[in-house]
């Protein structure tokens, strides 16, 4: 089950918004696809983003997967957790296997993003 207060896009991550602080993660359908997750890069704190461009990858036992940005800004928290025990994101995605925490400079771009409904039936289309 996908949260109900999360935007999602069509690479499988999500946002999670909290005022200008967005939070960035893959998906369960994300981690499912990857297989076990292997090792995680991400950027320092302090860095800055830019709305769809890749932050860091996702290394699992059959990919390497890059992860984009949903919104620009500087990234003002990492789940350092996450690094250190990469199975977090197969584990718990939407909770302990968050990725960065990104202090948004506009939030515009998250309006093009998908409501859970929209993101379910995504997920439908591409089963089929």
């Amino acid at each position: 089950m996908n949260p109900v207060d999360l935007k999602y896009n069509k690479e499988h991550e999500y946002a999670k918004v909290e005022g200008n602080i967005i939070t960035f993660g893959i998906t369960d359908h994300a981690q499912k696809s990857l297989g076990d997750v292997v090792f995680v890069e991400l950027p320092d704190v302090g860095a800055t983003v830019t709305v769809g461009k890749s932050y860091g990858t996702v290394e699992s036992v059959k990919a390497v997967s890059d992860i984009s940005a949903s919104v620009s800004g500087k990234v003002v928290e990492v789940n350092t957790s996450v690094m250190d025990t990469p199975d977090l994101l197969n584990s718990d995605p939407y909770g302990e296997g968050w990725l960065i925490k990104v202090e948004a400079e506009d939030l515009a771009p998250l309006e093009s993003m998908m409501s859970v409904e929209e993101y379910e039936t995504l997920l439908a289309q591409e089963e089929h």
